[in-house]
């Protein structure tokens, strides 16, 4: 459970994709000037990049800090600081208050998918017309646009990966520019 939503089971080999990501990356990838290493998990690796403190602010307000730190294995579509400071400024003033934790949570749900999915798996299913369902519930779809690989929300709006396969203990985070967002 993610949030009080139901999770889908694992599609993937966690042990095939994480060689797979062995060879893509792993230990020292860079996230906001802080080096990622594969023995920590999504919210610990998460907490020492400079450039994603809002989603980490976020996740904390939104009580998933739990769930993250749980065993997965999770793909995180994480917003970095300026996919933020993209949205309105009461919007996000207004997501982070007590009595609006439900809808926050939901649109952080979105941003997440149960299993481990890397870029080399996303561009695969891009290149097979597949989609992810997200913890939420709703669908994510991986494209290539321009021979770059990006991420399509339920509002057809495509967001570049700015740094893949971060693969942490308990799944793997890609970096986006833009906050995705859920039709409902």
């Amino acid at each position: 459970m993610l949030g009080g939503m139901k999770m889908d089971s694992n599609k993937n080999s966690t042990t095939t994709q994480m060689s797979s990501a062995n060879s893509e990356g792993g230990d020292g990838v860079t996230v906001g000037g802080a080096k990622m290493v594969r023995d920590k998990d999504i919210v610990d690796n998460a907490a020492q990049a400079k450039n994603v403190t809002t989603l980490v602010s976020l996740v904390k307000k939104a009580d998933l800090v739990d769930t993250l730190k749980g065993e997965g294995p999770f793909t995180v579509f994480g917003p970095n600081n300026d996919a933020f400071a993209k949205l309105d400024k009461a919007t996000v003033e207004s997501l982070q208050k007590p009595e609006n934790k439900d809808m926050l949570a939901k649109i952080l749900t979105y941003h997440v998918v149960s299993g481990t999915y890397t870029s080399a798996d996303l561009k695969a299913m891009a290149a097979k017309g597949e989609m992810l369902t997200s913890v939420e519930g709703e669908m994510l779809t991986p494209v290539m646009d321009g021979g770059e690989l990006k991420i399509q929300d339920a509002k057809g709006n495509k967001v570049s990966i700015e740094t893949a396969d971060v693969i942490s203990s308990n799944g793997v985070t890609h970096v986006v520019n833009a906050v995705l967002m859920p039709n409902s």
